[in-house]
C-alpha cells in the first residue's frame, strides 16, 4: 500500500516519529486542521498554543520534523512491504473506530484481507501457561477455526503463542498485535513464528517500525486485541495477569468476554474464575463461544 507524498498518512507517520508527540497531540492538531495541510509551516507559537506545551518544546518538535527524513522512512516501509492504514482508509477496522482512542493508523505486514473478516476472536492468557492451558486450547480451537474465526492475540509467551501456533497448525488464520514496532519483536524466540505470520497471516502495530516497546505500550496494545474482536477468550490468568486488562478492555468496549474455568487451588485459575464470578461466559466447549458469536 503506497503512501502518497504530502498525504495525511505521511504527516501522521512523521509526527509519530517525533519525541513528545503522542495520540493526544495528533488529536489536537487534527482538530485544528483536519488534513494537516500546513504542518510544515507551523510556527513554534502555533504549536505551543495548540498542544499546550512550552515554546522550547514546540521548537524541538519542529526541529525534529525537519531533521527526520520522512522520505527515507516511507521508502523503508515500501521496501519491507509494511503497509500503513490510516484511520480514514476503507479497510481500517470499523470496530476500532468505537474505541475512545483508536490508533491514527495501523502498521501491517501480511494478509490485509484479514482486517475485513467480521469474525475475529481474541484469545489471551497466562505467560506461564501449563499443560492445562494448552489442552484447553487444543480442545476448543478446532471448532473455532472450522467456523472461520480469525484468532487475534498478542504474541506474548504462553497462551498467546500457543493460540497463534495452534491456529496455524489447524489451517486457520491469525492476527498478532504487538507493542512497539516491527524492528523490535518481543519475545525474540517468537521471531520464527512472526515470519510465518507475515507470510500467511497478519502482524499489526500502532507504532512505526523503529519504535522500541515500552512497558506502557503492552496494556495499550491489549485494547487493540479486544477492540479488533467480537469477543475475548481468557485461558489461564493469575490475579495480576495482563490478560485481565484485555478482558476489562473488552467489557468497556461492549464486547463479549469468555473464560475457561480452572482448579480452585491453581493460581493460574484465580483470574479466570474471578471473571466468571463477575459475569464472563464460562467456556466448557467451543459451542459456548460459537453460540454467542452467532447472535452478533
Amino acid at each position: 500500500m503506497t503512501i502518497s507524498e504530502d498525504s495525511l498518512a505521511q504527516k501522521i507517520i512523521h509526527l509519530q516519529l517525533c519525541d513528545g508527540i503522542g495520540w493526544k497531540s495528533i488529536y489536537y492538531l487534527l482538530k485544528k486542521e483536519a488534513d494537516l495541510k500546513n504542518l510544515y509551516s507551523y510556527s513554534p507559537a502555533y504549536l505551543s498554543n495548540t498542544l499546550s506545551i512550552s515554546s522550547s518544546n514546540a521548537t524541538k518538535v519542529l526541529h525534529q520534523l525537519f531533521q527526520i527524513d520522512i522520505h527515507s522512512m516511507l521508502k523503508s516501509l515500501e521496501n519491507n512491504r509494511i503497509s500503513f492504514i490510516p484511520i480514514d482508509h476503507p479497510i481500517y477496522p470499523e470496530l476500532l473506530l468505537t474505541l475512545p482512542q483508536p490508533p491514527w493508523g495501523l502498521y501491517a505486514m501480511g494478509d490485509l484481507k484479514l482486517l475485513e473478516n467480521n469474525r475475529k476472536l481474541a484469545i489471551v492468557g497466562a505467560r506461564k501457561a501449563d499443560d492445562y492451558g494448552r489442552t484447553s486450547l487444543q480442545t476448543i480451537m478446532p471448532d473455532l477455526v472450522k467456523n472461520d474465526c480469525v484468532i487475534v492475540s498478542g504474541l506474548a509467551k504462553g497462551i498467546d503463542t500457543i493460540a497463534h501456533s495452534e491456529t496455524i497448525r489447524l489451517g486457520g488464520k491469525t492476527i498478532a498485535v504487538i507493542a512497539g514496532g516491527f524492528s523490535h519483536i518481543y519475545p525474540k524466540e517468537n521471531i520464527p513464528l512472526v515470519k510465518e505470520i507475515i507470510k500467511n497471516h497478519l502482524l499489526l502495530s500502532e507504532y512505526p517500525p523503529t519504535v522500541r516497546p515500552a512497558r506502557w505500550q503492552f496494556p495499550a496494545r491489549n485494547r487493540l486485541i479486544s477492540g479488533l474482536s467480537l469477543g475475548t477468550v481468557v485461558v489461564q490468568a493469575d490475579e495480576r495477569s495482563g490478560s485481565l486488562i484485555t478482558a476489562y478492555c473488552a467489557l468497556d468496549q461492549g464486547r463479549d468476554v469468555f473464560a475457561v474455568p480452572g482448579p480452585i487451588d491453581d493460581p493460574l485459575s484465580k483470574g479466570t474464575n474471578t471473571l466468571i464470578s463477575e459475569g464472563a461466559k464460562i467456556v466448557r466447549t467451543s459451542e459456548d463461544i460459537l453460540s454467542e458469536l452467532r447472535q452478533i
